[in-house]
């Protein structure tokens, strides 16, 4: 493990209540979808996103908004876990997104990514070079028959922060 701070990331996210307070306090739309993270670690992580009245469109299925939402959370969890408490610190921002999708949502959809090993690399050349690297993380989401429904690729740019002279 490259950040000695991760595993206690890791351990935030966990806990069901603080989760829900910071996505209440920083990301309310995905406290209101029900956004859920399954599991995370070093590798992967997943997080599900409900068929219900505030995610669903006109055409009976999850908003594609909605499903983004999840897909980027489970690419955004390993790079925020990769950056926390960082010295230096190092910025991060989506800097592009692209999506297909396979089938309809019409239930819970579950994201998962395991790029955490290209985020880590990516952060630690950009701290050793100064310069900013991208990274173009993979999300899978699929239904509870294991079905795909859509694949997102969210880009992600990371940039060591230079300490104020």
């Amino acid at each position: 493990m490259t950040a000695q701070h991760h595993p206690n990331f890791l351990r935030l996210l966990r806990n069901p209540v603080r989760f829900r307070l910071y996505l209440l306090s920083r990301l309310p739309s995905a406290f209101f979808a029900g956004l859920r993270i399954g599991e995370a670690d070093d590798v992967g992580c997943s997080v599900s996103v409900p068929f219900k009245w505030f995610t669903r469109n006109p055409f009976r299925s999850t908003y594609f908004a909605c499903l983004s939402m999840a897909a980027e959370m489970s690419t955004g969890i390993l790079a925020m876990a990769a950056v926390y408490k960082r010295k230096p610190a190092v910025s991060m921002l989506v800097v592009g997104l692209s999506a297909n999708f396979h089938k309809k949502a019409t239930g819970r959809t579950v994201f998962v990514c395991v790029d955490g090993p290209a985020i880590r690399e990516a952060i630690a050349a950009s701290i050793a070079t100064g310069e900013a690297r991208q990274v173009k993380a993979r999300s899978v989401g699929s239904n509870s028959n294991g079905e795909i429904v859509a694949e997102f690729f969210i880009t992600w740019s990371f940039k060591a922060k230079t300490p104020a002279t």
